[in-house]
């Protein structure tokens, strides 16, 4: 799977910062090869916990606020993975099967995916 996804998140926040891609890593002490890769999605994003709170602080976000989850599950699921703070959610893993059956089974349009992401909000609440 490419990375794309959680690459182009990253350049987004970072573009966002004002902050050029060499600045960024100077900034960060990062090497900026390595910040070029995961931006272009040729390269997975950190696996390490301690890594993606850290790149995760370099580019603003702050610890429990919706942008830092948000950018925590794009690395997972840029990593081929679920996150692991729903998987430490029994009833919610209980419920991914049939959440993958659905999707996979069904072709579903833009509304159709987005009545499903309410119905399990209204679920989940």
């Amino acid at each position: 799977m490419k990375q794309r996804g959680f690459g182009e998140y990253v350049k987004k926040k970072r573009i966002k910062l004002g902050l050029t891609l060499r600045e960024f890593c100077r900034k960060n002490d990062y090497d900026a090869g390595n910040i070029s890769k995961i931006e272009r999605g040729l390269m997975p994003p950190p696996q390490g916990k301690e890594l993606r709170e850290k790149y995760a602080k370099a580019l603003g976000l702050k610890k429990g606020t919706k942008e830092w989850l948000t950018f925590q599950d794009y690395a997972a699921v840029y990593s081929g993975r679920v996150p692991s703070d729903l998987l430490s959610e029994e009833e919610i893993v209980r419920k991914l099967p049939l959440l993958f059956r659905t999707i996979r089974d069904s072709q579903l349009d833009e509304l159709q995916l987005r009545e499903l992401i309410d119905t399990l909000r209204k679920e989940m609440a």
